[in-house]
């Protein structure tokens, strides 16, 4: 197993975690505590075997044993050092992927720490949510980060929540011609919810309000059709599916209240789109379109938003669609939302490349931009760009404007119709991407905003280059 190495470190932690000795877990697998000794010493690779044993054992998903996360900690480990604080540090990458490898714990720790640093250099403080007992969550964290955390750690698919809205379709007699109709008759016949569509000024700002007192739910007039049928869906989800969203949101990575109560919106939400476009139905319509999200979103009369975020649901195993990445930014270059299935790395603290084509959408409105990209490793993904505008009122309300950013790993790129015209076996066609100027190797990247880390400024008056912070000779 290649992995092996890596593989030792996960099954002392998991011992430790139990509060097993060696001797007590290698008789439980029936295996010598010396050999034992071995494995967790990365001297001896964890077979398949064993591992099954293991997942057995401690009714473990056997994803849990992945080198995804590793190469997470490592992506993560690179960030934090990429900090001008560390300029001219005294160890190598290599020091840092051994570190994640031999001593996972420190290694978050450190991450934890830098992010608790970021949030008190910025003076932002405020979204760091204190438990009743007066302390923070995982050392400052934003409940965003620890909720995208928790997304992509099951690989945002969740298969009970799918159960579930294929129960409804039977339960409901759902149909998309009568959606909006079915799934209020059925909160009012199943939960005695009465349900009213109000006009905007009554709503006092929102444009879904439940009132469990009365059994009331009130969705404000400025909703579209597909919006209001979502947010009905994310209703049944809170009010018949309870106790499983607390069940699927009792993790111990969520923190804090904070966390947690985001991660169930964020499980009501995938519910709800579920709902709105059922797996199977789904994942055909895709094959047959090849995932041209705008028919997509005819076919189920659901928006470009929510079709982009199926996508990247279905991860049935035995059943899988195409694996993809999305990323949601607005015009500022914040990442609101990050999710990958390909491999591509999110900058955790800050700013994305600004050659992603996600940023390069906001030039072009409501057009799709497509990008043949490639990573300093050499990775190469197909990505799809768009904006989306969002407003909820008149002439003087706000409407808000992200920009949404889907891609595939470059060897999935022709089951997409978004490659059609384009020659996917030429290098001309490549636009050199990073994940963000610190660590991004580059030095002729006419769009750095930062010199790279493990490169010292140094200011040379007589010289003038062609791109920021490029070393010349005299």
């Amino acid at each position: 197993m290649s992995e092996g190495p890596r593989l030792g470190t996960k099954v002392r932690a998991l011992r430790r975690r139990e509060g097993l000795t060696q001797k007590e877990l290698a008789g439980r697998l029936e295996i010598s505590p010396s050999y034992l000794n071995l494995i967790e010493h990365n001297h001896r690779p964890l077979t398949a075997p064993l591992l099954i044993k293991l997942a057995q054992l401690f009714h473990l998903d056997i994803a849990a044993f992945s080198a995804d996360d590793d190469g997470r900690l490592v992506d993560d480990l690179l960030e934090v050092f990429g900090d001008p604080l560390f300029d001219d540090p005294d160890f190598t990458n290599k020091d840092l992927r051994d570190l994640a490898a031999t001593h996972p714990e420190i290694a978050r720790s450190v991450v934890k720490l830098y992010g608790t640093f970021v949030e008190n250099r910025a003076g932002s403080g405020d979204d760091a949510q204190p438990h009743p007992d007066g302390t923070t969550g995982l050392a400052g964290r934003l409940p965003s980060e620890e909720t995208s955390d928790f997304l992509q750690d099951r690989m945002n698919y969740y298969e009970d929540l799918e159960i579930a809205a294929e129960s409804l379709w039977k339960r409901a007699r759902l149909d998309h011609n009568d959606l909006f109709a079915r799934l209020v008759g059925f909160l009012e016949s199943q939960q005695g919810v009465s349900v009213e569509v109000r006009p905007v000024g009554s709503m006092r700002g929102a444009v879904r309000r439940y009132d469990p007192r009365r059994k009331r739910l009130l969705l404000s007039r400025v909703l579209p059709p597909r919006s209001m049928n979502f947010q009905l869906a994310h209703q049944v989800a809170l009010l018949e599916h309870g106790p499983l969203l607390d069940r699927l949101t009792s993790d111990g990575k969520l923190s804090h209240p904070g966390s947690r109560g985001l991660a169930r919106v964020a499980l009501a939400n995938y519910f709800a789109g579920a709902v709105l476009m059922p797996y199977q139905e789904f994942l055909d319509v895709a094959k047959r379109t090849r995932y041209d999200i705008e028919l997509l979103g005819h076919h189920f009369r659901t928006s470009f938003e929510q079709v982009c975020h199926r996508v990247t649901t279905l991860r049935r195993p035995g059943n899988a669609g195409v694996p993809f990445h999305l990323v949601r930014v607005d015009i500022a270059g914040n990442i609101s939302k990050h999710f990958s299935a390909t491999g591509i790395r999110f900058p955790r603290f800050g700013a994305g490349c600004p050659l992603w084509n996600v940023y390069r959408a906001f030039q072009h409105p409501d057009r799709i931009r497509v990008q043949d990209s490639q990573m300093p490793d050499g990775t190469r993904f197909f990505c799809i760009a768009r904006t989306i505008r969002r407003g909820h009122g008149g002439y003087k309300a706000t409407h808000t404007v992200h920009a949404i950013g889907l891609g595939v790993a470059w060897e999935d790129a022709a089951q997409l119709i978004y490659s059609d015209g384009i020659d996917l076996t030429s290098d001309a066609t490549i636009i050199p991407i990073g994940v963000n100027c610190r660590l991004c190797p580059r030095e002729t990247c006419d769009q750095r905003a930062f010199p790279r880390t493990g490169a010292p400024l140094r200011v040379n008056p007589d010289v003038r280059a062609a791109a920021p912070y490029v070393r010349v000779g005299p």
